[in-house]
């Protein structure tokens, strides 16, 4: 009878609420909270409006969580792998990649005749706004469980992290200066997305890019740029 109401209670619901319910695992009475979640700035400028407040505090929030999972999952390991693991499992491109995976992108509301937003890191920062507003709405220990259940469980392996090598720019000069070539990471870019940084490193091989990326710092777009032209290359 319970699982009954239940379903005839998901059934009433908005089309917002029934997807956001498929996505935080929860029914919720802040909808407001999680609409602002979910707006990007380049649809909502106002502060208030936009999710650029949760953003910030839900990085913050991710960045604690995965420090004390890793500091419990390697009880014997030294602070400069557990320092690089959270690197691994928190920087830019890992978070925007879990957020595709969750469906984000399609429930992020942003300016779509921007073309550059498409392919750029902000599902990454909706997920983290998301975090943020789930940490409002529900304290820290069941974000913390959120965290480890719906993001670290499901998308981020440890063991194939572990093997990883963290510092990708550093594989492509040394394979250029066995080739004997000269490749060089060149910020072609800086522009403002709301209030922050964004930058543009190409990566030039003996005069010829043929990577470029973009990203909040410059060694975040660095290493995205150098994988990408690790793959271009068949590296």
């Amino acid at each position: 009878m319970k699982k009954i109401k239940q379903l005839l209670s998901f059934f009433k619901k908005s089309v917002f609420e029934k997807n956001l319910v498929l996505l935080i695992g929860y029914t919720t009475n802040n909808l407001l909270l999680f609409q602002t979640a979910l707006n990007h700035r380049s649809v909502k400028e106002h502060p208030t409006e936009n999710n650029e407040r949760l953003e910030f505090l839900g990085d913050a929030i991710i960045s604690s969580v995965v420090a004390d999972y890793l500091f419990k999952k390697y009880p014997y390991k030294g602070e400069g792998f557990l320092t690089e693991m959270r690197s691994k499992m928190v920087n830019r491109q890992q978070l925007n990649h879990i957020a595709i995976q969750m469906g984000l992108k399609r429930l992020t509301k942003f300016n779509k005749l921007d073309g550059g937003l498409k392919t750029s890191q902000i599902f990454g920062n909706t997920l983290e706004a998301l975090v943020g507003a789930i940490y409002l709405d529900k304290k820290y220990e069941f974000t913390k469980k959120w965290i480890v259940n719906k993001m670290i469980q499901p998308y981020l392996f440890m063991d194939e992290l572990e093997l990883i090598d963290i510092n990708i720019k550093n594989k492509i000069i040394g394979w250029a200066l066995k080739q004997g070539k000269q490749v060089d990471f060149v910020l072609a870019g800086e522009q403002l997305e709301g209030r922050r940084r964004l930058f543009t490193i190409n990566v030039v091989l003996d005069g010829e890019v043929i990577a470029s990326q973009k990203g909040y710092t410059k060694k975040d777009a660095s290493q995205m740029a150098a994988q990408k032209a690790i793959e271009t290359l068949g590296l």
